[in-house]
C-alpha cells in the first residue's frame, strides 16, 4: 500500500465563475450528509466490493468470461441492497473475448534465465513450446520505402518461423526512484478557481478537453520518407508474410523498469481471425538484457510456451446496470458510473474497478441511510472503455440520442458523474454545460472543503476524451468528469501489471464514495435538471471526431 501525506486540512474558499454569484444558493441537506459520511466512513464495504471485482473476478477484460462473472455479481450485489431493475444490456463490438492462460519463458543461452513478461492481449497462443536464437531487428530512422525494403529483405528467412524482436529497448525515467506526492494545494485550487472573465475552455477533470490524457508531439517527417507509424506498419505487414513463431515486444517509453504496461499494440486486432504472430511483452529489464547481448555479439537462445484463450460469444458484451426508483420526477435520472471491463495483465484494481466499486458503494449509502431521490439514481458499469468507449457510447446512443439526433430520453437525463483516474482523492470536477452547471456543482462540493475538493468547473469540449463521461459530452449531454491525486496512476498502474488491490488506498475512495453519495442525491432532489446549453449555444463536435448522433 502506497504510504502518503495526511490529507489536506485547511479549508479553502472556492472562487468560481462570474455567473455563480448571481445564482441562487443551493439547498444542502446537512442531516442526510451526516449519515451519507457516517455510514460511508465507519460502516463502508468498498475495500469488499473491490475485492470481489479484483481478486475474484479480475482481469476483466471485455467479452471475456471475467468480465460477464463480474457483471453478474455486481447485479446480484446491488440487488441484495434493495436496489431494482437490475440487468445487463448487450451491445455488439468489433472483437471477440480473450484471456491470457498459461506461459512461461527463458532465456537458455548463454545464460539460463527466467523472463518476466505479459502475453499481448488478444495474440495467439504458440504452438507449443518454441525455441530458438532471436533476431534483433532496429529499423532505420524515417527510411524511404526503397531503403526500409532493401533493410527487412536479408530478414525474411530468419524471422520466418524465428523468434524475432523489432527495436531497441525503452528509455526508462531518469528519476525512476522518486516516489509520486500529492499535488500540491495551490495548482490544483488553481485549476478549480478560474479567472472570471476567462472562457469556459475545457479544462478540468478527465475526459474534459485539453486537461486530459493526449498523443505527444514529433519532429515532422521528411517529405518522401516514411514516419514511425508507417514503419510499424510496414513491419506489421512484413511479419504477416513471413510469419514468425513469437514476437518479443518491447514497451513504451518512460515506465518504471520492472513494470510492464501490457495492453494491445498498433495493429489494434481484438478477433481470432486476422493473422498476427504470437507475441509477449518483456519487462524493460528483459528486452535491454536480450538486446544488449545480441548488439554486443553474443547469440541469444530463448525458450517460450504461450497458451492464450479466445471467446468468440464474447463478440456480445453488456453495460451493467441497477436503479433507486424516484419519487414524484422518476422518469428523470441521475447516472453514476464507471468502466468495469480492464486490460489482462493484472486485475484491473484502479482501472478501474474502483471507480465502479465507489459508484456501487454510493448506491448502498443512499439505500442504507433511507434516502429518498425524487430523480432516479441510475448506477452504470461500462464494458468496452479501453477500446474507445464502446459501452457508454453504445448506451448513450439508444437511450439518449444526441443534440442532433435527440431520442425520447435526451431531456430526461440530469447529469452523468464518472470516476477513472485511480485510487487518488477526488480534487475537483470538469462539467460538460454552461458556467451555471458548474457552479451548482461546486455548492454540493463545499460540504467536503475540509478533505480538500476545490470546486468545479465548465468546459465546453464536446470529445470523448479519457473516460466514459466523454460519451454524454459528445452527445451534448451533461457529462461529469473528475480530477484526481494521481498516486502512481501514471507511472505505475495504468495498464500495467501491478494494478491489483494492494494498490487501492482505501481512506482516499470511502471519502470519494461519500462525495459520489451527496452529489447524486442533492442532484437528483433538485426542482430543477442541472442547467444545459440551448439549442443555439449548443458547441459543435469537432471536425475529424467522433459524431454526436
Amino acid at each position: 500500500m502506497t504510504v502518503r501525506a495526511r490529507p489536506f486540512a485547511a479549508l479553502f474558499c472556492i472562487a468560481l465563475t462570474a455567473a455563480s454569484f448571481a445564482q441562487q444558493p443551493e439547498r444542502i441537506d446537512t442531516d442526510l450528509n451526516a449519515k451519507i459520511r457516517t455510514e460511508g466512513l465507519d460502516h463502508s464495504k468498498i475495500m469488499w466490493i473491490e475485492h470481489y471485482l479484483t481478486d475474484v473476478y479480475g482481469p476483466r477484460p471485455i467479452g471475456s468470461p471475467n468480465h460477464v462473472a463480474a457483471a453478474n455479481w455486481a447485479m446480484k450485489t446491488m440487488t441484495s441492497w434493495g436496489m431494482k431493475n437490475a440487468h445487463l444490456e448487450p451491445f455488439t463490438w468489433r472483437g471477440v473475448g480473450w484471456l491470457p492462460g498459461k506461459a512461461t519463458g527463458f532465456i537458455t543461452s548463454p545464460v539460463k534465465a527466467n523472463l518476466k513478461f505479459e502475453a499481448v492481449p488478444w495474440s495467439p497462443s504458440t504452438k507449443g513450446t518454441v525455441s530458438g536464437e532471436v533476431v534483433s531487428i532496429v529499423p532505420p530512422a524515417s527510411p524511404t520505402e526503397e531503403e526500409l525494403n532493401a533493410f527487412l529483405s536479408p530478414y525474411a528467412s530468419k524471422v520466418k518461423g524465428g523468434i524475432v524482436m523489432i527495436g531497441a529497448p525503452p528509455s526508462v525515467p531518469v528519476n525512476f526512484n522518486e516516489r509520486p506526492k500529492r499535488t500540491p494545494d495551490d495548482q490544483v485550487k488553481a485549476r478549480y478557481q478560474p479567472d472570471p472573465n476567462a472562457p469556459a475552455d475545457g479544462r478540468g477533470g478527465r475526459g474534459g478537453g485539453p486537461g486530459g490524457r493526449g498523443g505527444r508531439g514529433g519532429q515532422p517527417t521528411p517529405e518522401g520518407h516514411l514516419s514511425p507509424q508507417q514503419v510499424n506498419q510496414r513491419i506489421t505487414a512484413f511479419l504477416r508474410d513471413n510469419m514468425p513463431a513469437l514476437r518479443l515486444t518491447a514497451q513504451g517509453p518512460g515506465r518504471i523498469p520492472g513494470v510492464i504496461v501490457a495492453q494491445n499494440g498498433a495493429g489494434q486486432i481484438y478477433n481470432d481471425t486476422t493473422p498476427q504472430p504470437p507475441a509477449v511483452i518483456l519487462r524493460t529489464d528483459d528486452y535491454g538484457r536480450i538486446f544488449r547481448i545480441v548488439a554486443d555479439g553474443t547469440p541469444v537462445h530463448v525458450e517460450f510456451n504461450v497458451q492464450n484463450q479466445y471467446f468468440p460469444e464474447g463478440k456480445t458484451s453488456y453495460v451493467t446496470v441497477a436503479e433507486i426508483p424516484g419519487t414524484d420526477k422518476a422518469d428523470e435520472v441521475v447516472m453514476l458510473g464507471g468502466h468495469l471491463d480492464s486490460w489482462t495483465s493484472a486485475t484491473g484494481a484502479t482501472d478501474n474497478a474502483i471507480g465502479c466499486a465507489i459508484m456501487m458503494e454510493a448506491a448502498r449509502i443512499l439505500m442504507a441511510t433511507g434516502a429518498k431521490p425524487r430523480r432516479t439514481i441510475r448506477v452504470a458499469l461500462w464494458s468496452g472503455e479501453e477500446e474507445g468507449l464502446l459501452g457508454s457510447f453504445a448506451y448513450v446512443k439508444e437511450h439518449f440520442g444526441s443534440a442532433e439526433a435527440p431520442g425520447k430520453d435526451f431531456n430526461k437525463l440530469d447529469a452523468y458523474w464518472n470516476i477513472d483516474d485511480g485510487t487518488g482523492r477526488v480534487r475537483g470536477a470538469s462539467v460538460f454545460g454552461p458556467p451555471e452547471a458548474a457552479a451548482i456543482v461546486a455548492q454540493y462540493f463545499k460540504p467536503f472543503e475540509e478533505w480538500g475538493i476545490y470546486g468545479a468547473v465548465p468546459t465546453t469540449a464536446r470529445v470523448e476524451g479519457g473516460s466514459d463521461n466523454g460519451a454524454f459530452a459528445v452527445a451534448g449531454l451533461p457529462g461529469i468528469g473528475t480530477q484526481q491525486d494521481n498516486i502512481e496512476y501514471n507511472s505505475t498502474t495504468w495498464h500495467t501489471n501491478l494494478d491489483t488491490y494492494e494498490r487501492i488506498v482505501p481512506d482516499d475512495v470511502m471519502h470519494n464514495a461519500v462525495i459520489t453519495a451527496s452529489l447524486m442525491i442533492h442532484l437528483a432532489n433538485r426542482d430543477q435538471m442541472l442547467p444545459r446549453f440551448a439549442p443555439g449555444q449548443m458547441p459543435a463536435v469537432p471536425a475529424g471526431r467522433r459524431g454526436g448522433n
